[in-house]
Formats: structure tokens, C-alpha cells, sequence
């Protein structure tokens, strides 16, 4: 599904060991700014001069063998734009794989009814629709090139049967299928390019064509930026990088220590966006994460990795992946410590958070595993920094209708061990919540065995209640009890009551 990581545990000989896996800029502008994005030194700017930032979100699935945004299989494609764009993600990181593009190739587990205007439509055309509705919110896209074959991902940004002359074709056809359109704003050009265990694979700064990532991106750029002059560069780095001080190895793509003594050169300079990937403990247990100086080490860490390039006014970064479960304690103090490094407002650093998706196996997702309700913890930390869009990335449509909810919660009945609770959800907006999902945290200690008047689930401290078959949409005004059974002590207070995106008032 997505990347793995590499790390070095002796001196770099021969490769990484694979695991498994300021300028001074115009007045501030919220969301999305207008028209195509540059960088001025390390901060990016939109057409007029306002400084702009990427506060988004990935969500994958393109790039398997699904050919299609995964979650599709039961949710419509707007309804996940709206949630995205009412969250606060203002740019959408969308991954592909070249195969997407072969001849004969379908999208595979597109639910007809929650998506009938996507049936019959090739890769390429859903990928149309997923675009064409987020410009029309105002938010952003970045095409991310993530691996050649839906397979695996791949350490270079080619293999023999998809060779670099087909890399460059499928970009400059992007290129030109997207060109003059705002809404589409870069290419992220290869996905985690790194070193393989006993030699090759990618390197920085080597030399060497076939290897050599930083001499490829500049090729790939170039061929980019010939056919569609718009768009943003965005060039990730590598695992390994020897020379450039310690640590030598990191996550895969995310190293850009060699970018200082080899930078990429680009027909058009002012295009040159670098990107870093950059996960917690729980998806590897790097060295730095057991270091007694934790959390306190980690800015000099990213400083060497990445940082750099922001804080000297070389160009701009965006973190484009970074994520977690959260199951190590050290990992929310990990992404806390990321978030701040990043920075406030539109001249921090941009970053496209991984992922949308649940089913990310090492990483969760912003959703919980229903493809609806959203992991409160890791959005109430991300949520000081997001900057919504606004305005009109490229499409024109009435605003659907604000929804509004409120929830009361009553133990009717409790014992030792366990209780029966009512949660009653009403809908205070004047139109339906339609196949309405109620998301919310139990207290720790707690577990619900059963529900009903919904289909009720918990994973971990995440629960959610999903309206019922034979009455999936609520009415404005509306109310409906749901009853629930649990475990553990009924003096708990439950919160963070939501229906999808819209928290609900207590």
C-alpha cells in the first residue's frame, strides 16, 4: 500500500539495510490564495504575491490494484470531499501508479449506488471527478507519481517493465491534461526513492544516470515544467546520504541533506518544491525515538534531514507523509513536536498528512475504520494548524447546507462491571443528515458489547453508531435514541460527539 523504511545500523557500506518496510513576503492569505503557486526563497506564494500554504491530506488507493481512491466502496467521492474540506485539509495528495494508465485497465470497488456518476469511467476519469469537485471547495491537488506498477513500491522511479521513458510520457501527458487548470497545482515526482540492502537502488548526488535520484528529478522536472509551466516540482529525497554528517540513513524519501551540496536545477527555479517523509516509532523504531534526549532531540534531527532547506531561505518544504497510530506514547509527543516544528499560519512549513485512509496498515488514518467517523486524537492535534480553503480552486457550486447536531447521554441502568447507556443524536439543522454516522470517545476502561437502534462498533477508545438500513437518513429536527451496552464503570463521561465532520453539541 505504501512505503516501508530503511535505516542503517552499521557504517554505510554498500547501501541501507532494508526493514519492512524568509523572505519577506505579501499579507498573509488564508486557504488556497488564487491562481497557480511559486516559491519566493523557501515560502510559496499564489499569483498575487500572498503567501499560501499546503495544510493537507493523502488519501490512496490509485496507485493498487484498485485504480481508485480507496473508501469508495462505501461513501460517494464528495461526501469525503466535503468532510476533508470542513476539517480543514486544504490540498489533496493523490497517488497513482503508471499502471493506472495501460490500456484495459478498470477502477475496481466503486459501489454504484453511493457513486453512479463514476461507473464505466477509466482511471483517469475518476480521477477527473475526485478533481473537478475539489476545486470546486477550494481545496488544491498534488498528483504524487507512487510507484510504477500497482504491485510494490519501487526504490527507483522506474523498472524494466515500466522504464524511465515511460515515467517522463505519463507526466508530461498529466502535464498537459491538467494544464491551465488551478486546481492541480504539482507533481510530486516519485514516491520514496531509496537504497537496497547490499548496494543500489536510489541514490543523491552520485553521479551515476541510472541511480543518481537528484539528477533524474531534474530530467523529470524539466519534461514537466516544458509542457505545463504552472505546476510546482516537488522533489522528495532519498533514505541514505552519505558525507553530509550523522545520521546517514533515514526514512525512506525523507533525507534532503545532500540537496545543500547538490541541489536540483530546474528550468524554472522559483517551481522547486522539496518534500520529506517522516514517521513515529510505532512504524519503526529508529534510534533517535530510544534516545534519552527525547523528545528534545528531534528539531536538530529534522534541521539535518529537511529543515534546513526551510529555515535558509533555500526553498520550500512539504512534509507529504507523516503519520501514526498513536499506539506508542511517544508517538503523539512525536507528531506534537512534528506540528510545532512545522509552524502556524501561512509561512509554516506545508504538509499533506498520511493518510485520509484507515486502512493504512502501520499509520491508521484520520477516519476510523467505519470510513466515516474521525480519530478525534489525531485531528484535535492537527486541527491548530490546518487553514481551511476558501475561495475557488478551479469549479463553481452552491454550498451544501451547514449541518448541525446535539447529543444527550443518560446511564439508564448500571451494575458491577458494567451499565446500559441511551445516546440520543438530534438533528438541530434544518436539513437531512443522510446515512448519518455518530462517532465519539468512550472513556478508557470501557467497552460496549452491544448496541441498538443503529449498528454500533468501538476500536480502541473510538466509537461509532451508523444509522440503521431502514432509516438511514434523520430528519431536520429530528431525534433518534441508540442504546448501547458496555463494560467497566458507568461513571465515565463519554465526548467528542460527531457526525462525520460536525461536532456535535453536549
Amino acid at each position: 500500500m505504501k512505503r516501508l523504511l530503511s535505516l542503517v545500523v552499521a557504517a554505510l557500506v554498500g547501501g541501507a539495510v532494508l526493514t519492512a518496510s524568509p523572505a519577506a513576503a505579501a499579507p498573509a492569505a488564508s486557504g488556497t490564495g488564487t491562481g497557480f503557486w511559486h516559491a519566493v526563497g523557501s515560502q510559496l506564494v499564489d499569483s498575487t504575491g500572498a503567501p499560501v500554504r499546503m495544510t493537507g491530506v493523502n488519501w490512496f488507493g490509485a496507485e493498487t490494484g484498485n485504480y481508485s481512491p480507496h473508501g469508495l466502496w462505501s461513501r460517494n467521492y464528495k461526501d469525503m470531499l466535503d468532510q476533508m474540506a470542513s476539517l480543514g485539509y486544504n490540498t489533496l495528495r493523490l497517488p497513482y501508479s503508471n499502471q493506472l494508465f495501460d490500456p484495459g485497465v478498470k477502477p475496481t470497488s466503486i459501489d454504484a449506488v453511493q457513486n453512479p456518476d463514476l461507473q464505466g469511467l477509466s482511471g483517469l476519469q475518476v480521477l477527473d471527478k475526485i478533481i473537478a469537485y475539489a476545486g470546486v471547495k477550494g481545496m488544491r491537488v498534488i498528483l504524487d507519481q507512487h510507484r510504477p506498477d500497482s504491485g510494490a513500491q519501487s526504490p527507483l522511479w522506474y523498472t524494466s517493465a515500466y522504464p524511465e521513458s515511460r515515467w517522463l510520457s505519463d507526466w508530461t501527458m498529466l502535464a498537459q491534461h491538467y494544464k491551465g487548470n488551478p486546481t492541480v497545482i504539482g507533481a510530486d515526482l516519485h514516491n520514496e526513492p531509496h537504497s537496497i540492502q547490499g548496494g543500489g537502488g536510489a541514490c543523491w548526488g552520485c553521479g551515476d544516470t541510472a541511480t543518481d535520484w537528484r539528477l533524474a528529478a531534474e530530467r523529470g522536472g524539466n519534461a514537466v515544467l516544458a509542457a505545463n509551466p504552472d505546476w510546482l516540482i516537488i522533489v522528495e529525497g532519498v533514505d541514505c546520504v552519505s558525507g553530509t554528517g550523522d545520521p546517514q540513513c533515514g526514512w525512506w524519501g525523507g533525507n534532503l541533506s545532500g540537496a545543500k551540496q547538490f541541489p536540483v536545477r530546474l528550468s524554472k527555479p522559483e517551481k522547486l518544491v522539496y518534500s520529506a517523509h517522516e514517521y513515529a516509532t510505532s512504524v519503526f523504531a529508529q534510534t533517535w525515538f530510544s534516545d534519552p534526549a527525547f523528545p528534545a532531540n528531534l528539531p536538530a534531527l529534522w534541521d539535518h534531514f529537511f529543515g534546513y532547506l526551510q529555515k535558509q531561505n533555500i526553498a520550500p518544504v512539504l512534509l507529504g507523509e507523516f503519520g501514526s497510530t498513536l499506539a506508542d506514547p511517544r508517538d503523539k509527543v512525536w507528531l506534537q513536536e512534528l506540528m510545532k516544528y512545522a509552524g502556524t499560519g501561512p509561512t509554516g512549513m506545508s504538509f499533506t498528512y498520511w493518510s485520509w485512509n484507515p486502512n493504512s496498515g502501520d499509520t491508521g488514518g484520520i477516519l476510523n475504520d467505519d470510513w466515516t467517523t474521525v480519530n478525534q486524537t489525531k485531528q484535535a492535534i492537527l486541527q491548530p494548524y490546518l487553514i481551511p480553503p476558501v475561495g475557488s480552486g478551479g469549479g463553481t457550486t452552491d454550498p451544501p447546507p451547514a449541518a448541525s447536531c446535539a447529543v444527550t447521554y443518560h446511564v439508564d441502568n448500571s451494575w458491577p462491571g458494567g451499565f446500559t447507556a441511551s445516546v440520543t443524536l438530534k438533528n438541530t439543522g434544518s436539513s437531512a443528515l443522510k446515512n448519518w454516522t455518530l462517532g465519539w470517545t468512550v472513556p478508557s476502561g470501557t467497552q460496549i458489547t452491544s448496541g441498538w437502534n443503529a449498528t454500533v462498533t468501538q476500536t480502541g477508545q473510538q466509537a461509532s453508531a451508523k444509522a440503521p438500513t431502514w432509516a438511514p437518513d434523520l430528519a431536520g429536527g429530528a431525534s433518534v435514541s441508540i442504546g448501547i451496552q458496555a463494560s467497566g464503570a458507568s461513571t465515565g463521561t463519554p465526548s467528542g460527539f460527531a457526525v462525520g465532520a460536525t461536532a456535535c453539541t453536549t
